[in-house]
């Protein structure tokens, strides 16, 4: 009763009572014109009614004004109430904001009633436990019976003392009150719920595509990079030509890396993504061949066969799906330098699924490779964080992708639809 949280809760009763009073202010000068124009402060009914008209009438202005969240903020700050168990935000039904309403009603019309208490009761016991001390306070005949001569000075001090306990208990179980009632009247609705789940699932959006793009651009790059490196290692006395182009390629693929990192690490700041000196995201048209030059940097074989149908180049089909095949394509790469062994044979191919219109072309997307020695293709089957990012890739755009063993080869398939899904 006596500790820092029972303080605060007081404190937060008394600035309740502080908010009334506008409110008790107007309708006291109401009720006293229509009871002929008297002081209604100076009448205990009319001042009770004043009391009781001021509280609904609080409640009626909470519906239209920002009541909730300043009530919220108050609550998390003085009454203990775990934050998780209230809403945030202004309330977005009628259900939201009659909750707050009566929230705001339960706050003034307690805390009003403790702080007349406040002020009221230590003033009162102070006198009659200083009664039995001086005469002049025995002889007042005003007032109610506990400070006239009629009681007895010496049962004075327990009055007071009982006083000063009442109002304790009072505010400490007015306190406890609003703190149990703030998670049912401040809480979230379903409507709130359904709210931050949206928010939550737009937020994991961003996340999972930030991951997506770090873990492709970087994850090759750091790949290549890697086997570049002990390819020109080992041949460093007998082939300078070699190392002096593994070197290169190196110097290229940092170079690009280091762009595509600040493209991405734009998203994370306000009003970045559209700066004229970001990276523009790798397309199909504009690096699907130096990916591929830098792979083969590395000392693998790679084999590519494109058509990209009637159009005649990549530039044709939609930017989104030329920019995601790209990831793709890099991401399989990526993995045949890990973990693969031998040639990589990739196909990419514009497909009519019908023989018709634009809106069934399909862009398919097929890689091949041996298995690594002690990582055959049942190890590899499900497949890690980048395959499941691809496979993300494709869902956004209606497609598919497969990756497991296929006739003794590691194979990963991706298909696009590059129709009005696409756009």
């Amino acid at each position: 009763m006596f500790g820092p949280r029972a303080r605060l809760r007081w404190v937060h009763l008394i600035l309740g009572g502080a908010l009334l009073m506008p409110y008790f202010l107007l309708t006291q000068v109401v009720v006293g014109v229509l009871a002929g124009g008297v002081n209604a402060l100076a009448s205990t009914p009319l001042t009770f009614i004043a009391y009781g008209v001021s509280v609904p009438l609080a409640a009626l202005t909470a519906v239209f004004g920002p009541v909730r969240p300043l009530s919220v903020a108050a609550v998390r700050a003085m009454c203990g109430v775990p934050g998780e168990l209230l809403a945030e935000g202004p309330a977005r039904s009628w259900a939201a904001r009659g909750r707050a309403a009566a929230w705001w009603s339960l706050h003034l019309g307690v805390g009003a009633a403790v702080s007349g208490m406040s002020l009221a009761v230590p003033p009162m016991a102070v006198v009659l436990i200083a009664l039995p001390f001086f005469d002049s306070l025995q002889k007042v005949r005003e007032g109610p019976v506990w400070l006239s001569a009629l009681a007895s000075p010496y049962t004075a001090p327990f009055l007071g003392v009982g006083l000063l306990a009442g109002l304790v208990l009072c505010a400490t179980g007015a306190g406890l009150l609003l703190a149990r009632a703030a998670p049912r009247l401040l809480g979230p609705t379903a409507a709130d719920r359904l709210a931050a789940a949206e928010e939550r699932a737009a937020d994991l959006a961003v996340r999972n595509r930030l991951a997506r793009e770090l873990h492709d651009a970087v994850g090759h790059a750091l790949s290549a990079v890697t086997l570049q490196a002990v390819a020109a290692r080992r041949v460093l006395d007998s082939d300078p030509a070699f190392v002096r182009e593994a070197l290169a390629a190196i110097e290229d693929t940092t170079r690009r890396t280091v762009g595509e990192l600040d493209a991405v690490l734009g998203l994370l700041r306000d009003g970045d993504p559209g700066r004229p000196d970001a990276a523009p995201a790798p397309t199909l048209a504009a690096d699907l061949d130096g990916l591929l030059a830098r792979t083969r940097a590395s000392g693998t074989a790679v084999t590519a066969h494109q058509d990209p149908g009637p159009a005649g180049d990549w530039t044709q089909i939609p930017a989104i799906a030329s920019r995601e095949a790209y990831r793709i394509v890099q991401e399989g790469l990526s993995n045949a330098l890990r973990h693969g062994a031998g040639p990589v044979e990739l196909r990419i191919a514009v497909q009519e699924t019908d023989g018709g219109g634009s809106a069934h072309r399909e862009l398919e997307i097929t890689m091949t490779n041996p298995p690594g020695s002690g990582d055959g293709p049942a190890a590899r089957s499900t497949g890690g964080r980048g395959l499941h990012g691809a496979a993300e890739r494709a869902a956004l755009l209606g497609g598919r992708v497969e990756a497991g063993p296929h006739r003794g080869l590691w194979r990963l398939r991706a298909v696009l639809p590059l129709g009005a899904g696409a756009r």
